[in-house]
């Protein structure tokens, strides 16, 4: 059974939340619902963000937020689950601790690592996308899309140190490659997860 045939019952019951049901129909109806599942979602990146790996040879550490954005993307729905990683930002925007290292702030959105952060947006979208059509129930299609919403916000990332003059290869060498071995093992475990709740649903 697709995640996506069980919207309806994700959207009646909030007990849907601890199972992650995707959902992405926004109503006047069920317009608290729908608020409460976008900070759901921005929560569960925010306390993903906190599980950090600092690597000697890069000021990027490795987190467990592209986790929380591949899964909250892809349980959420495309517009949802983008909405949550709006939430995010907004949340750390105005000084909530959020980001990684509970840090927050304007200015860690205008620093060098910020491009990151960005990245989030369109692999969240990829990632419900490819959920509402079906795509996450094969084990390796998921993986598929997992890697490349995964090297979406690794590209943006390294893209983004080019704002501060730093030169391409500097770029790839501290904001990419360190990053790749990392973001694949992360994939095949978001990929895992998306199966097997498809299984259980």
């Amino acid at each position: 059974m697709s995640l996506l045939n069980n919207t309806e019952h994700f959207k009646n019951s909030w007990a849907g939340v601890i199972s992650l049901k995707p959902m992405d129909k926004l109503s006047l109806d069920n317009s608290i619902f729908n608020i409460l599942t976008i900070l759901f979602g921005s929560f569960l990146i925010a306390v993903l963000a906190q599980m950090r790996i600092h690597l000697p040879y890069s000021p990027v550490p490795i987190t467990g937020q592209t986790v929380g954005v591949l899964l909250v993307g892809a349980l959420l729905g495309s517009r949802m689950g983008t909405l949550s990683v709006c939430a995010y930002i907004l949340e750390g925007a105005i000084g909530l601790p959020v980001f990684t290292g509970f840090k927050g702030g304007i200015m860690v959105l205008l620093g060098p690592t910020a491009g990151y952060i960005y990245g989030f947006l369109p692999a969240a979208f990829i990632m419900g996308w490819a959920t509402e059509k079906g795509i996450t129930s094969r084990f390796y299609l998921s993986l598929f899309f997992c890697i490349v919403a995964s090297f979406l916000v690794l590209l943006l990332g390294t893209l983004y140190f080019l704002i501060f003059k730093m030169s391409f290869s500097d770029a790839k060498t501290i904001g990419l490659y360190p990053f790749i071995l990392g973001d694949l093992f992360k994939s095949v475990v978001v990929a895992v997860i998306l199966i097997g709740i498809d299984r259980k649903a």
